[in-house]
C-alpha cells in the first residue's frame, strides 16, 4: 500500500490488531507496539515511551475498566521513520486534553490526536524518527 506524506510516495505497511476491551489485553497491544517500534530501528528508550504511551491511550479508552463484549482496535501504519497508532475503544467521551494522561501522551510521542464516533472515542499517536 502506498500513500501520500508530505508530497512523497512512501511504502507503508498496516497491521490491524483487536482485543476484547478488557486491561486484561493490554499487555498484547503493549507487545505488538514493541515489536513494530523495534523495526523502526529505535532505541530501546524510545520503544519503552511508545509502549508507555499506548498503554496510557488504551486505559484512557477503556475508561480504567472493562467492557464486555466490546472490542479495543488498533491499527498499526508503519513507513519509513514513522509509526502511527490509532486506537479505538468504547469510551463514549474522548480524553481531556488538559488532563495529566493526555501531558504524559505529548511528552512520549511526536504528535496526539483525540476524538469520538459512533462507536467510541478514539487516539492516534504518531512517532516521527528522530525524536
Amino acid at each position: 500500500m502506498a500513500t501520500a506524506w508530505h508530497s512523497e510516495t512512501v511504502r507503508t505497511d498496516t497491521v490491524e490488531l483487536d482485543v476484547p476491551a478488557s486491561p486484561a489485553y493490554l499487555a498484547v497491544v503493549r507487545t505488538a507496539t514493541a515489536g513494530l517500534a523495534a523495526r523502526l530501528g529505535l532505541t530501546l528508550d524510545q520503544i519503552e515511551d511508545l509502549r508507555i504511551a499506548v498503554d496510557e491511550a488504551c486505559a484512557l479508552l477503556l475508561g480504567g475498566r472493562g467492557h464486555a463484549g466490546e472490542t479495543l482496535s488498533t491499527s498499526f501504519t508503519i513507513g519509513d521513520g514513522f509509526l502511527d497508532v490509532f486506537i479505538t475503544g468504547p469510551n463514549a467521551d474522548p480524553p481531556d486534553e488538559s488532563s495529566f494522561a493526555w501531558s504524559v501522551l505529548n511528552a512520549l510521542v511526536g504528535a496526539v490526536e483525540t476524538g469520538s464516533g459512533a462507536a467510541g472515542s478514539w487516539i492516534r499517536l504518531t512517532h516521527l524518527g528522530g525524536r
